[in-house]
């Protein structure tokens, strides 16, 4: 569709607004939802279709309740890369005013061609997004020149936002007045941009985990690689490398920094993942753990599969697509251990078989189209795992028991509504280097009281996981603070790890943020 009129009512001078363009008609299906703070605050509710952002106003936001109708004016397309769009529209700018991401995510639609179905002027579908989930339906007005509409909350009432929430960035996670702030650092009165100031951290975008692939849509796959994520920022020959939750990496791995300070680029933002390899070239969470034990230093490799800055360019607002481009271009002439995080070719059944054969993890899946949702756990990238691994949380451990020299097994949990779960114990997987070296970790910790909010469980008159009151004070309980990654086979019926093995400490996720990951399903439109 055209985007003759949205450019025309913009000075692309002044406005940091993307000046896009149409896109070719793919599958994606993204919404995003924008609290602009205008002449009135109100916000901009969009869909992507045939290409472009299909755009509404809302006076009063979304409706919650069931029946509850709110009125929705069309507006003028968008483009895709509207979607990531935060900052300051100049005073005197058409719709001048702040705007926030408040919500984005994928939609579904439930009533055919979701084309036809707003041609004909009554759309249901399901949003699925970080703040919102649930059915609503578009109706258009028979009256004046059809661009007013009734957004209609379907199916069952959603939960209120509360207040924080609503004034807080789904994408970026800023509130609305340290968006202006941020924009007023950037840019003079007069809209002229200022020196670009030295790269921020950037929240790396997350992927969700899914039970089967998606049965629509223009994806591609990568190889789910497993060890450390790590964004990395250049200024001129200034490198920082940094961890997920923003820890210093260039010091653990010196290399990977050096080799990116020979990039043929002045300033840089990229993602990928540091891995250790073991002798057939596989990834290896384990070694790259005994790497940093003082065992012998395997290879090291950084696959990088995004570009996020490229000079003045920031590229978050540009579909994946292209930033690969970009970034294999950066890359081609890369020192090791930098390399290219290359896109795999097959349908994801073949794919997933042909990784279950070579012991590896999984894959990941990425719409090509997707913008770089900053923080933001999205459907737009899933993972599909043939190998159950993820963090947990050590809330203590029990005794050593034979030859066992420190502890005999660690005790594991993740949170649920801000308490401590109880997920199992794990006795296996440990070095004699990780044994000692995780008792004096432990040992640090120590308290008095279970951290776990669920034991001693007793199920039907019978004590569950052999933790009985009275094995209980055998015990030694720790600060629920250190995060370890485990491999097991699956999960019992009561919640319970089955076959759990060690493979290591994370130092780059706080343990308040791990929970028990559940595979989603992704739904057809």
């Amino acid at each position: 569709m055209s985007l003759r009129t949205y450019v025309r009512k913009r000075d692309f001078s002044r406005t940091k607004e993307p000046r896009g363009g149409a896109h070719k008609t793919s599958k994606s299906h993204r919404f995003v939802i924008q609290k602009h703070d205008a002449s009135r605050l109100h916000y901009d509710f969009r869909l992507e279709l045939d290409g472009t952002l299909k755009s509404w106003a809302v006076p009063k936001g979304v409706p919650f309740q069931k029946g509850e109708k709110h009125l929705a004016v069309q507006v003028e397309d968008h483009p895709i890369e509207y979607a990531n769009f935060e900052g300051i529209i100049p005073k005197g700018q058409y719709g001048g005013g702040t705007v926030m991401v408040w919500d984005t995510g994928t939609y579904e639609s439930l009533g055919g061609n979701p084309f036809q179905a707003l041609e004909k002027g009554k759309f249901h579908f399901a949003l699925h997004g970080s703040k919102l989930d649930g059915e609503w339906t578009l109706l258009r007005l028979a009256r004046g020149d059809g661009h007013e509409w009734l957004l209609l909350k379907s199916g069952e009432d959603v939960r209120p936002i509360s207040k924080r929430k609503d004034d807080e960035s789904s994408l970026s996670h800023r509130t609305m007045a340290r968006i202006a702030k941020d924009s007023d650092n950037e840019w003079t009165s007069q809209g002229a941009k200022k020196k670009a100031p030295k790269l921020k951290f950037i929240e790396p975008m997350k992927a969700t985990l899914v039970a089967e692939p998606p049965k629509s849509g223009d994806w591609m796959y990568e190889l789910k690689l497993d060890g450390y994520r790590a964004l990395t920022l250049k200024d001129g020959t200034g490198v920082r490398l940094l961890s997920r939750n923003e820890k210093d990496f260039a010091a653990r791995f010196p290399e990977i920094a050096k080799a990116v300070a020979t990039l043929p680029i002045g300033t840089a933002a990229l993602d990928g993942e540091i891995v250790a390899l073991d002798p057939e070239g596989r990834p290896s969470f384990q070694l790259l753990q005994a790497s940093e034990m003082g065992d012998t230093r395997p290879p090291l490799a950084y696959y990088i599969f995004d570009l996020l800055h490229e000079g003045t360019d920031d590229l978050t607002k540009l579909p994946l697509h292209e930033r690969r481009e970009r970034l294999e271009k950066l890359l081609s002439k890369a020192e090791e251990p930098l390399r290219y995080s290359a896109e795999i070719r097959g349908t994801p059944a073949k794919l997933l078989d042909a990784v279950r054969e070579r012991g590896l993890e999984g894959i990941i899946g990425k719409e090509r189209n997707s913008l770089y949702e900053i923080g933001h756990r999205s459907r737009s990238w899933i993972k599909l795992k043939c190998i159950q691994e993820q963090e947990f949380v050590i809330g203590g451990y029990t005794p050593p028991e034979g030859t066992r020299q420190h502890f005999g097994a660690l005790l594991v949990g993740y949170y649920r509504k801000d308490e401590l779960q109880f997920a199992g114990k794990v006795g296996t997987g440990f070095t004699a280097a990780a044994l000692k070296l995780m008792y004096k970790k432990m040992r640090a910790l120590s308290r008095s009281s279970c951290p776990f909010a669920n034991l001693p469980e007793k199920k039907q008159g019978r004590w569950q996981q052999n933790i009985t009151p009275r094995e209980m004070k055998l015990c030694h309980w720790i600060e629920p603070r250190l995060v370890c990654q485990l491999r097991f086979s699956e999960w019992t019926r009561d919640g319970k790890l089955r076959h759990g093995v060690f493979l290591g400490l994370r130092k780059d996720k706080a343990a308040t943020e791990v929970v028990r990951e559940r595979a989603s399903q992704i739904g057809a439109v």
